[in-house]
């Protein structure tokens, strides 16, 4: 047998062991986050669609990593102009265990991966219930490298325009969460709203799945944004502290909004705070203080808390509120990184408060390019794919529920229906004479 080795690669000193090994927790802590959203949006939905709801979320760990390490990683972080990197990256072409600041740059490929997967997946939620599933992962993929990749560049690379502009986004409250969200509202327009939407009662079918979800989400936003410091220093645990302390405030404003208006405090609203405040202090979180992180998450909770009880009043079926809780959270989070923002606490540049007022209206300016670029670019997309194959199911699919008519299984199965799937002997004489 010929053993061939691969070439002796050693890694250079300028990379830092405990930077790398934080890196590689926070990028595995990223990659989490997209089966807790899974979870998360499946417990809202009805019970026959929880699978499909589900595999929305893995089946973009699929399909946007492969065509990140192809294509979508380059065309964010290689050089290039203003607006998009070039395809020097492309099949990870000169990327390998060279430093890329303290850690190597295939693992900073890697941990950008994970949040090109996240934010991919978070348009889901404002068409479950009614997209087909091809044509889902053909849009998400499609979006992942004509409007995430570009917009990654504007705002992370160096020769961005956004980032050459001094807007500050510490880990993707312009990129993530506005971004995905505008491509949301525009998704759950062009497809339509569900034909009982309106109609009678959609409810969560599995609120301690929600619970859940919301849980591990928190748990791996440690690594979003402590992660985005890229190295094991003082604006990692800054960025950690702040993403423990944003949502504890906006959890606590928001179940005291919800006892004043409706005397009673849900599970549902409290898991939706929870992520309301992450989403706030996600641009933030190494630029301001641990005080002003409780300030953000406090303030996020109005104009998210406020649309979601507008949007029930209106026919715009964002099924699970990205635009309320992603939207608009991102965009109070990134506006209130330019009124908190401290060069004493990591910033590179200060805010409103501390002398620099401008820097709120270079946040505006971001948050209207980026939503923009997404909301144009994913009508374009779904008009595009529309032309080809019919973007929604069926209505009798619709009916039945999408877990059977689009994957052939169910969340949950009757006793009776099991018996009969399995074509089990029948017992009942055997359980008469034991009972």
């Amino acid at each position: 047998m010929i053993i061939i080795e691969p070439p002796s690669q050693a890694i250079p000193s300028v990379v830092d062991p405990a930077s790398t090994a934080w890196m590689l927790v926070a990028t595995a802590l990223v990659l989490l986050m997209t089966p807790a959203l899974a979870f998360f949006y499946g417990g809202l939905v009805r019970a026959k669609n929880a699978l499909n709801t589900m595999m929305m979320s893995v089946g973009a760990l699929g399909a946007i990593t492969v065509s990140w390490a192809l294509v979508g990683y380059s065309l964010a972080f290689a050089p290039g102009g203003g607006f998009v990197g070039n395809f020097s990256h492309a099949l990870l072409s000169g990327v390998g265990l060279e430093a890329h600041g303290q850690i190597p740059h295939l693992l900073f490929m890697a941990y950008q991966a994970t949040f090109a997967v996240i934010t991919a997946a978070l348009i889901s939620g404002a068409i479950v219930e009614r997209m087909r599933f091809g044509p889902y992962l053909a849009f998400i993929t499609l979006w992942s490298l004509l409007i995430y990749a570009p917009v990654a560049h504007w705002v992370w690379s160096p020769d961005g325009w956004i980032n050459q502009l001094g807007a500050l986004d510490f880990a993707g409250g312009t990129v993530v969460h506005v971004n995905a969200a505008a491509a949301a509202a525009v998704a759950a327009v062009v497809v339509g709203k569900r034909r009982d939407w309106a109609r009678q009662a959609i409810l969560p079918h599995h609120v301690p799945f929600v619970l859940l979800g919301a849980g591990l989400l928190w748990f791996g936003w440690f690594g979003f944004n402590g992660g985005s410091a890229l190295a094991a220093d003082g604006a990692a645990a800054l960025a950690f502290v702040n993403t423990f302390l944003a949502p504890a405030a906006t959890l606590v404003v928001w179940m005291a909004l919800e006892q004043i208006r409706a005397r009673k405090v849900t599970a549902v609203g409290g898991a939706t705070a929870i992520v309301v405040g992450l989403v706030a202090i996600t641009p933030a979180a190494g630029f301001v203080s641990p005080l002003a992180s409780l300030a953000i998450g406090a303030i996020a909770t109005f104009p998210s808390y406020f649309a979601l009880v507008y949007r029930a009043t209106t026919r715009f079926d964002d099924s699970l509120d990205v635009l309320a809780a992603h939207g608009l959270g991102g965009t109070t989070g990134a506006l209130l990184t330019g009124v908190f923002a401290s060069t004493a606490w990591g910033a590179s540049s200060n805010g409103l408060l501390t002398g620099h007022p401008a820097q709120v209206e270079i946040q505006a300016l971001a948050i209207l390019a980026v939503a923009g670029y997404s909301a144009v670019g994913s009508y374009v997309l779904l008009k595009a794919i529309g032309l080809v194959t019919n973007l929604r199911v069926s209505s009798d699919g619709e009916g039945i529920g999408l877990d059977v008519s689009l994957h052939g299984e169910e969340a949950y199965v009757h006793e009776e229906g099991a018996v009969l799937l399995l074509d089990e002997p029948d017992v009942s004489p055997l359980r008469e004479a034991n009972s």
